[in-house]
């Protein structure tokens, strides 16, 4: 039923682009891009409506033509999927139509071959047989190839993004099938923004399954080193504790560059002089290190708690826990540099507080030394303009008489402004 509805769908399509094609002179571009637009959303709406089963049968069911005309109206959402159940013929035929759409989705298992781990990248479910993988790693993988691998591996992968809000009670424990779920917190720092992503882990019939949303470097580094280094992990245990490491020691680099950005800012804090403009740079460099800071004490505490989890499962090996030991007492380390780098922080925070505070005190004084200066000048200026005055000057030409007022009155200010300026100076020297 469904495939006689979309080969309709398809004929309309393709007499409306022949008409257009065959209009090509006529004035009417406007009317034909309407018309195509209409058709193709059309296609769209149907096919949004079926399950990813359906479409994949109606592909399997269309001619290579039909196959190719259809493809690009999948909405961008459920191609992933579509192509994770397709043959591998089919596959690859609507790859060269349109491109892959698996770009953004990694899953690889990794198997020791020869005393390596070697990775090895899945695009359909065929490719999953006959693996005897130590590491299933799922990078933004669908629900539907969430589904199958969980189905193939006898568990419920979860989708880590929906995992963010729970409690920490929960974010580690054991499920009813014996399998250890950890969900923990990885950090990323690109661009000068940090964000904390949440990684999901799943330890079962001794395999280590990972779910993640977003690539982080912590995993490109284990790849690396799980397929260059000989001996590099030896079950899935090694591969999870190796993974917090590499947390621990991605969180060290980044701890030394904020050390490197605090020097930077305290040399211009402890300077002598700072404007407001510099001091609000300053306060920004500032804050948005102290915001990575706190992530990092978050994230290691999470470590801290995930690995803490596993040693109290007794599900280590003796080897194991002196890795996992290990791990604690570099996450220990951390904990005191993070702590300094707070006190650090603050000094700073305060220092250029401080100079905000010396400026605006600096403004004020000049602004009270003006109006002790104008004080007399204003008192002698009510008085130069009092009928009294004009009595007083009444036989000396105006232009001489307010001459000379103005005169006075300049020396005066003069006068005032030096005994203020003195005062200042015997007050600092007595300080």
């Amino acid at each position: 039923m469904y495939l006689d509805s979309v080969r309709e769908l398809l004929r309309k399509q393709k007499l409306v682009e022949g008409l257009t094609r065959a209009q090509a002179g006529a004035h009417t571009p406007a009317l034909d891009t309407v018309t195509e637009k209409q058709q193709h959303a059309e296609i769209e709406n149907f096919l949004a409506k079926l399950a990813v089963a359906d479409i994949v049968e109606i592909f399997e069911s269309l001619t290579p033509d039909e196959a190719a005309q259809l493809w690009p109206r999948v909405p961008a959402g459920r191609s992933t999927d579509v192509l994770w159940e397709v043959s591998d013929e089919l596959r690859d035929r609507l790859e060269d139509v349109a491109g892959p759409r698996l770009t953004e989705t990694k899953v690889s298992v990794f198997e020791i071959i020869g005393g390596r781990i070697k990775p090895t990248p899945i695009k359909s479910r065929k490719d999953l047989e006959g693996r005897r993988p130590i590491w299933v790693d799922l990078l933004n993988a669908s629900p539907a190839q969430r589904a199958y691998i969980g189905e193939f591996y006898k568990l419920e992968l979860p989708d880590p993004g929906d995992e963010v809000d729970l409690e920490v009670a929960n974010r580690f424990h054991v499920e009813e099938n014996g399998a250890l779920a950890l969900h923990s917190n990885f950090l990323l720092d690109r661009g000068g923004k940090s964000r904390s992503i949440p990684v999901s882990f799943l330890l079962h019939q001794k395999i280590l399954f990972s779910l993640r949303n977003e690539d982080l470097p912590v995993f490109r580094l284990q790849r690396r080193r799980a397929e260059t280094v000989p001996g590099y992990a030896e079950d899935c245990f090694d591969l999870l504790l190796s993974l917090y490491g590499s947390d621990v020691e991605y969180s060290a680099d980044s701890l030394e560059d904020i050390y490197k950005t605090l020097s930077r800012v305290g040399k211009h804090v402890l300077s002598e002089t700072m404007t407001d403009e510099e001091a609000a740079s300053v306060l920004a460099d500032i804050a948005e290190e102290e915001d990575l800071n706190g992530r990092i004490r978050s994230n290691i505490m999470d470590t801290q708690r995930a690995i803490v989890f596993l040693m109290q499962a007794k599900v280590l090996e003796d080897e194991h826990i002196q890795s996992a030991k290990q791990v604690l007492r570099n996450i220990d380390s951390l904990n005191s540099h993070t702590a300094f780098l707070f006190d650090k922080i603050n000094f700073l925070m305060d220092a250029t507080i401080g100079f905000i505070n010396i400026n605006q005190n600096r403004r004020v004084t000049q602004l009270t030394m003006l109006s002790v200066v104008f004080l007399p000048m204003n008192v002698l200026a009510g008085m130069g303009g009092m009928s009294e005055f004009s009595m007083m000057t009444a036989g000396i030409p105006w232009p001489i008489s307010y001459g000379a007022f103005l005169v006075g009155t300049a020396a005066i200010g003069f006068l005032t402004y030096r005994v203020v300026r003195r005062a200042d100076r015997i007050k600092r020297g007595q300080k």
